[in-house]
């Protein structure tokens, strides 16, 4: 009877000690995780209050530039972009010429173009 015992004894220590490693382990996977967590948060937020500076390898000419090109621009965006794009198209359809646009206040022709979009996107852009 001695002997039954301390096996069963031993098998105990032995559930017990995996069951700590296993609690153990849970532990340092859930601390992992929020350590994760907190830096992924941190990263995101730590760049919100700079702006955000673009950078154009060339300056952009709205009479031929793609609706991608002039999406890249400062507050323009790609529905923007495609409204300059059909703006453009419709101009030159219509016979009126081959450049709908002259300068920067021609770009206000274009619905959601207003004056003052037009001259934060004015450094960026190239009319020939």
């Amino acid at each position: 009877m001695d002997m039954s015992r301390n096996n069963l004894s031993s098998g105990n220590y032995s559930r017990q000690a995996q069951g700590g490693v296993q609690s153990f382990a849970f532990v340092l996977a859930v601390a992992m995780c929020v350590l994760f967590s907190v830096c992924f948060t941190a990263s995101n937020f730590a760049g919100r209050g700079q702006s955000q500076e673009i950078r154009l390898e060339s300056w952009i000419n709205p009479n031929d530039a793609p609706a991608a090109s002039l999406a890249r621009l400062p507050r323009i965006g790609l529905s923007r972009a495609r409204a300059i794009v059909a703006y453009r198209n419709d101009f030159i359809e219509q016979g009126k010429g081959n450049r709908a646009f002259q300068n920067c206040d021609d770009l206000q022709k274009v619905k959601g173009i207003g004056p003052k979009t037009a001259q934060n996107i004015s450094q960026w852009l190239k009319f020939e």
